[in-house]
């Protein structure tokens, strides 16, 4: 790479550290495939270009292709890039250039490996066997079938390796969101059981719960800034983006760029930002509530307590993936806050009705006698019940009847909230939404449990004594 008038920045210095170990035993790669994953403009396109001449120029005969979008943007890579980089670097003379349309190459004289392209079919890589393939903007392959075609050429070769690189893509992006959905868990086996799988896996991203428009997400997400990027130039970026973040997100944070639908009018949620409040917190009248996301991926607690300016705060007390976690924090949570009372909802076939009987077996249950609650017990809610408190929490919104401190879970949950008709009225609809909304629902529950049960536990008891005369 410094001869290609690229030297390495640190994370291509790591990245290329780990991908290219030799297995101290056999002396071949320890790795038969190296997924990478990062924004836009790192320096991605270089590292690759760096790889193939390496393999080129160290081993004979090594027969490496190069992929891209489509055949056309990898002939136009390879001629416009690749090729001129190498000319114009002290490399120039080491070797010839084949320009015959489908038969495209780069010999090196010494080794005699070339470097050639290919299109994205399934006939792609037949021929020789393949030392070496390389499938840059996995973003644009809709399904497996380069790499399928990839695979069987290279059974034969010891020193085999498989590199794909991308940016974020989007929904469509299938098979780049498969191989990135597998990295992740084959790093979160690594960390489990320190046994190395032969993949080796690098991503750089801004998981949801960063902010957008923080720099410290941006040192996180980008690791070329610093070296070829600056901070100024991603602010203008983002600038340019306000309307729609979505793009830079994508290009910038490496997150996945999903389909935005038409906004909900039954979410108000260009009232939440006024409605933040940093020092807002639960007083000790409070109600808590549960929620479960549909997939039972995820699960949130929420509370909602009555302020003395007559404002109602709602925060998201905890969220975490599964559902075993959240009856035993509830607990706990129970004990340490003597809540006023604790919703769930039913009737909406949501899936936290499935707590209901671990939830008796804990203690937390419905009262005997509905007109007569006592502190703590079980809010199940009726259909008419969730149908309004949906209505009274966006009427809360408008009127800036609501406190929150910004809670990233619980803000996304309101911009991607979406809402299902229930007669003349209408309920959040958890699977239409873009992304989990619990957080969202527990607070909507929580609000309403709080306004139902607190004045009746405050009526104070009848006293047949005070009341002779």
């Amino acid at each position: 790479m410094e001869r290609l008038g690229y030297p390495p920045m640190p994370w291509q210095r790591y990245v290329l550290d780990v991908a290219l170990e030799l297995d101290p035993e056999t002396r071949l790669p320890a790795y038969r495939e190296v997924g990478l994953s990062v924004p836009r403009q790192q320096g991605k396109t270089q590292q690759l270009l760096g790889v193939m001449v390496h393999r080129c120029m160290a081993w004979q005969r090594q027969n490496v292709i190069y992929a891209a979008q489509d055949r056309n943007h990898a002939r136009k890579r390879w001629e416009d890039e690749f090729l001129t980089t190498l000319d114009l670097s002290p490399l120039n003379g080491r070797y010839r250039t084949r320009k015959t349309n489908g038969n495209e190459a780069i010999i090196w004289r010494a080794t005699r490996s070339n470097l050639g392209v290919t299109s994205n079919t399934t006939q792609a890589g037949h021929g020789p066997p393949l030392d070496l393939g390389v499938i840059d903007e996995a973003f644009a392959h809709k399904d497996d079938r380069l790499e399928q075609a990839f695979s069987p050429a290279m059974v034969t070769r010891d020193m085999a390796q498989l590199w794909w690189a991308s940016a974020g893509g989007t929904e469509a992006s299938i098979w780049l969101n498969a191989k990135r959905k597998t990295g992740r868990e084959l790093i979160e086996h690594l960390w489990a059981t320190g046994e190395h799988s032969a993949t080796a896996y690098f991503e750089w991203f801004a998981p949801d719960d960063m902010r957008r428009d923080d720099p410290a997400t941006w040192r996180a997400t980008m690791p070329a800034l610093g070296h070829t990027i600056t901070e100024a130039v991603i602010r203008a970026e983002l600038e340019k983006a306000s309307d729609d973040p979505s793009g830079f997100d994508r290009a910038y944070l490496n997150r996945t760029r999903k389909a935005v639908p038409p906004q909900d009018p039954n979410v108000p949620k260009a009232k939440w930002p006024a409605l933040f409040d940093p020092g807002s917190q639960a007083g000790p009248d409070l109600a808590l509530a549960i929620d479960v996301a549909p997939l039972r991926d995820w699960a949130s607690i929420g509370v909602a307590s009555a302020r003395e300016d007559g404002r109602i705060h709602v925060e998201l007390v905890d969220r975490r993936p599964g559902t075993e976690w959240i009856v035993p924090a509830l607990v706990r949570l129970v004990d340490l806050w003597d809540p006023v009372a604790i919703g769930i909802d039913v009737p909406t076939r949501s899936p936290a009705g499935s707590l209901l009987e671990e939830l008796a077996e804990a203690g937390i249950k419905p009262p005997e006698e509905p007109d007569k609650p006592a502190r703590g017990d079980l809010m199940v809610f009726h259909l008419a019940e969730v149908v309004s408190a949906c209505g009274q929490l966006a009427d809360a919104m408008k009127r800036g009847q609501l406190a929150h401190i910004d809670q990233v879970p619980l803000t996304a949950a309101v911009n991607g909230a979406r809402t299902r008709p229930l007669g003349d009225a209408w309920a959040w609809h958890r699977r239409s939404a873009q992304i989990d909304i619990s957080p969202l629902v527990t607070a909507t529950l929580a609000r309403y449990a709080l306004l139902a049960r607190l004045p009746l536990l405050a009526e104070a008891p009848y006293d047949p004594v005070a009341n002779i005369g």
